[in-house]
């Protein structure tokens, strides 16, 4: 390396340090915050702690048991290292390693295996602590958060690829690294806000959300996007989609290709949809009846001003599917019969078991949680993005720490994480009442517990004809508590599973070479692992399954296509509105 190089890279250093240090100061003052209780940290330590020590003495009951089970850790442990020095020793399938350099030498294959098999030890080891506790699911991950930021590929000196790059580019890949590091803490003002996408890539109204239609009717809550039709005809009854309020509502409409939206208008559906605002400390006293009264039930009686229309099918995801699934009760309380058909995607109603979202949250993080939310009147963004990469530690944080740190590049465009960055803040009153009515107590699961605008539901009197669709590796709605809904409602269920995650298993459109998969079986025994058992699975996409179901529904009439603005609604502005576009 020239003199020339070097001393403006070590000028860069100084600068880099320089931001560092300014940044570091307001890292600590968050850090001080946390500390005397007035800022919410989506890990609670004390919490953690306390289940550690129930969780050893547990283990201590049984001392013979438990030594035992260290020995074979280590016994394994040094097998792995032993092992590693025979040629022709396969490859795990684990994505940290897939690197070919991780084969290349019996030190690195060493790091490699004696690491999985600590891992593989000490899940097996810990596999005893009793399954339905919350000391024990607490205990599991945090270890396994631990376990995971130990592995040698998080580490410049022991990844090999990381290692090679370093020399290659003559350590600029290490100051890249750092840049990267710097901006990030920089872009959460001290808070490290891992970058996993190019936030440049994209521009909502221009590479997303690009289907043309119109804004004609808003509340402070919604705006209401009328589609323009892509068929001569349309199928008699409007749609509605209703996406989460977790994240904008572009994940229905990404690009062409991938766009639910643009695939159900070329089908000849009339589409609507819910655009959620982004909320302020002006929403702070929204509530989940709020977001019925303003959201689907606003939007029904605007599509019927909109067509003419008194029949309507509807759509939810995630939460937005809960909401719908709470609206199809009070509906059916009221002997409201403006739905026809409803469906539901990666969407619990029963929350006996909600997989390891329920490390976070319990009666004890509410109070804190309201505490934190008096001043603000919602929740910032990235404490859900923060709970949720924490459930796939390896490939949401730790993936991106050795792209962006490591190796001292920068994330690829992707649409489906820049839509997950994208994210939106949560008014208080709707997000303490759903946690707690809804998360905590179960009340949709028990029939009369939960009472909406003065009404008390019971998803058992939902008899409109229902599609749901779960996904198999989904890790915030886990398919097995999606499931029960083939039960719990009285009319026609149509349970679909699909492949891959919560994202990824929902955006998974025709495609010549299909990416992933659907199980079927019209059988519903009480076990969802029967089920999967008599189920047959099939390669490509889902959404023609939907389709073919909603045509099974619908009547042979169809009418002239609908523009929007042509009833009595006259456009507001040109999709995809102004609400989706608040940061």
């Amino acid at each position: 390396m020239d003199s020339a190089r070097l001393s403006a890279q070590t000028q860069e250093w100084l600068d880099l340090m320089a931001r560092l240090q300014a940044v570091t100061q307001r890292s600590q003052e968050q850090a001080v915050a946390k500390a005397v209780g007035n800022e919410f940290s989506v890990v609670d330590s004390r919490s953690v702690m306390e289940a550690y020590l129930r969780s050893f003495n547990e283990m201590l009951q049984n001392p013979v048991e438990t030594v035992g089970y260290a020995q074979r850790m280590w016994m394994d442990w040094a097998q792995a290292w032993q092992n590693a020095w025979t040629p022709g020793t396969d490859a795990p399938r684990d994505k940290r390693f897939r690197d070919r350099r991780w084969q290349n030498d019996p030190y690195t294959r060493g790091m490699r295996d004696a690491h999985l098999a600590l891992e593989k030890a000490t899940e097996d080891f810990l596999a005893r602590l009793p399954a339905n506790s919350k000391d024990s699911l607490r205990t599991k991950f945090y270890t396994r958060q631990f376990l995971s930021a130990l592995s040698p590929s998080n580490y410049l000196m022991l990844n090999p690829a990381a290692r090679d790059r370093f020399l290659e580019t003559d350590g600029e890949s290490l100051l890249q690294g750092f840049r990267n590091l710097v901006e990030d803490l920089e872009r959460g003002e001290g808070r490290l806000d891992i970058n996993t996408n190019d936030p440049t890539a994209f521009e909502v109204g221009k590479d997303l959300a690009t289907t043309p239609g119109k804004v004609i009717y808003q509340n402070e809550l919604m705006q209401l996007i009328h589609y323009a039709p892509m068929t001569e005809t349309q199928k008699k009854r409007p749609l509605l989609f209703v996406p989460p309020w977790i994240n904008k509502y572009y994940i229905f409409d990404l690009r062409p290709d991938n766009s639910l939206v643009r695939y159900m208008l070329e089908q000849g559906h009339s589409v609507f949809l819910i655009s959620w605002v982004n909320p302020t400390e002006e929403h702070a006293n929204l509530s989940f009846e709020d977001y019925m009264k303003l959201g689907p039930l606003a939007a029904l009686d605007a599509m019927g001003e909109a067509t003419g229309e008194k029949r309507f099918d509807i759509l939810g995801f995630c939460i937005g599917g809960i909401l719908v699934t709470a609206t199809l009760a009070i509906l059916a309380a009221r002997k409201d019969k403006r739905i026809a058909t409803a469906t539901t995607l990666a969407t619990m109603v029963d929350f006996t078991d909600v997989g390891e979202l329920g490390v976070f949250i319990d009666r004890d993080r509410l109070l804190v949680l309201r505490e934190h939310m008096k001043e603000k009147g919602y929740l910032e963004n990235y404490h859900l993005q923060d709970m949720f990469s924490m459930i796939r530690e390896n490939d949401l944080v730790w993936s991106f720490h050795v792209m962006n740190y490591l190796m001292g590049r920068k994330p690829p465009a992707f649409d489906l994480l820049y839509w997950n960055t994208d994210s939106t803040r949560l008014p208080a009153a709707m997000l303490l009442w759903y946690l707690e009515k809804i998360y905590i107590e179960n009340g949709l699961r028990q029939p009369g517990h939960l009472s909406l605008d003065g009404t008390p539901i019971d998803l058992s009197k939902i008899d409109v004809p229902f599609f749901v669709l779960a996904t198999k590796e989904d890790h915030i709605a886990p398919w097995t508590s999606i499931y029960p809904t083939t039960r719990l409602l009285a009319g026609e269920v149509k349970f679909v599973l699909g492949a891959s995650g919560h994202i990824a298993g929902v955006i998974n459109p025709p495609a010549e070479k299909p990416k992933y998969g659907y199980w079927l079986n019209d059988d519903y025994p009480a076990d969802p692992g029967d089920w999967l058992n008599g189920a047959e699975f099939t390669a490509g996409s889902w959404w023609p399954v939907w389709s073919d179901w909603m045509k099974a529904h619908e009547s042979a009439a169809e009418v002239e296509a609908r523009q929007p603005g042509g009833g009595k609604l006259k456009p507001i502005e040109d999709a995809p509105g102004s609400y989706v576009r608040a940061k």
